[in-house]
């Protein structure tokens, strides 16, 4: 039986464990060898030394995130475990074979147990992005179970060189574990992305607002859209798809706009009713005076602190207070918040502020969140990390 370093909880501070969260903060430690390097594997016990956990260790507020509530070998078996029972959740959702999507998230993090780990599936590559030391100790493993359960990938790039402490972050590089495939064309919902796994953002695309990509298609026919923080287009390419009348994108980066250009070309011909501009989305609707029919306010997380979140609040306050001034009466609004710090409620309550102050009629249509194969952990509630609301505006 193999043994992992022990550490010892305080009295009492079990009981979150105990509750199935996934992690354990440093105040709870009682007792730990010093010499523990981070991502050690490590054995978790109460104060009585009953067993409670095994997980990855980190000399920081997070010290240990949980791999495991029961005692077990934590080897090549453990992942290639855990990669089939990920595997056949997106199965049952629907996503394996699917002749109109391509492309899922296969480990979602804390939301598949596996805390610290992203897995995104583009045709037949996937991209691996460690966001623990522990996590990336075992890539090798972790790609071994990738293609012992996925036999039709054949490229796996490991993308966590930007996700990992920084100390540890300068003795490994992005590199690809397995093929060298560079162009990737991934199809959602019969709509065509290129994906660039090595320059893109995040692991090459947004998957997690494809069911809200989806669902405002069913709204853009005849509409003029703007879609603000368009990346590289995910809800221009819906709207256009579903014969808007017209689509304004904005980015402030000039690569994300070129990548939207190249995707609109990807999918449309040269009669598409679209235009591109590279600018800041606030400077945007300071010089621009055009109203639209449905808008997109889908900008980047404002705030990954609590310390942020005071500022985080204000910008969306302003972002949707702007979205409604440039909307057309009965037009449709989509306003998200990636924000982990920023729950639901403070949203919806931010948005409402926005509405008083540019004095327009608001109404719910829908709350949205994030899609199944981003599955939260029931024991993990700061999973749900992205909430939007579809709106309707008088």
């Amino acid at each position: 039986m193999t043994q992992y370093p022990i550490i010892q909880l305080k009295k009492d501070k079990e009981r979150s464990i105990q509750r199935f969260h996934p992690w354990v903060f440093s105040g709870a430690l009682q007792i730990y060898d010093s010499n523990l390097k981070d991502g050690d594997i490590v054995e978790v016990q109460d104060y009585k030394k009953n067993f409670l956990c095994i997980g990855h260790f980190y000399h920081g507020s997070i010290a240990v995130k949980i791999l495991s509530f029961e005692w077990q070998t934590i080897d090549q078996k453990y992942w290639n475990n855990k990669i089939k029972q990920a595997f056949a959740l997106r199965k049952n959702l629907g996503l394996i074979e699917n002749k109109n999507t391509n492309c899922f998230r296969l480990i979602h993090a804390e939301g598949d147990n596996l805390p610290g780990l992203i897995i995104d599936i583009y045709d037949t590559t996937a991209v691996i992005q460690c966001h623990t030391i522990g996590m990336h100790l075992a890539i090798n493993e972790i790609k071994n179970a990738i293609t012992s359960t996925l036999d039709f990938i054949d490229t796996i790039y490991d993308k966590s060189a930007a996700y990992l402490p920084k100390e540890y972050a300068t003795t490994i590089t992005n590199t690809y574990l397995l093929g060298t495939k560079k162009e990737i064309i991934a199809i959602e919902n019969n709509n065509q992305f290129y994906i660039d796994v090595e320059e893109g953002q995040k692991t090459g695309f947004f998957l997690d607002q494809r069911d809200n990509r989806n669902l405002l298609a069913a709204y853009c026919k005849d509409k003029s859209v703007l879609n603000t923080y368009c990346y590289s287009g995910g809800f221009s390419v819906y709207a256009l798809n579903n014969k808007s009348k017209s689509v304004v994108s904005v980015d402030s980066s000039r690569n994300a706009i070129n990548l939207t250009n190249a995707n609109i070309t990807l999918n449309f011909d040269d009669s598409t009713s679209h235009q591109s501009i590279c600018d800041d989305v606030f400077h945007y609707f300071k010089i621009n005076e055009n109203n639209f029919d449905v808008i997109i306010l889908d900008p980047p997380a404002f705030a990954k602190s609590i310390n942020k979140r005071h500022n985080a609040v204000q910008a969306y306050k302003r972002l949707n207070t702007e979205g409604f001034k440039r909307i057309n009466k009965g037009g449709i609004m989509f306003t998200f918040s990636c924000s982990q710090v920023v729950d639901k409620e403070l949203f919806a309550a931010t948005v409402m502020s926005a509405a008083i102050e540019a004095k327009r009629d608001v109404k719910i249509l829908h709350y949205l969140s994030q899609p199944a194969d981003h599955p939260i952990n029931i024991f993990h509630p700061e999973g749900s990390y992205l909430k939007g609301l579809v709106l309707y505006v008088n």
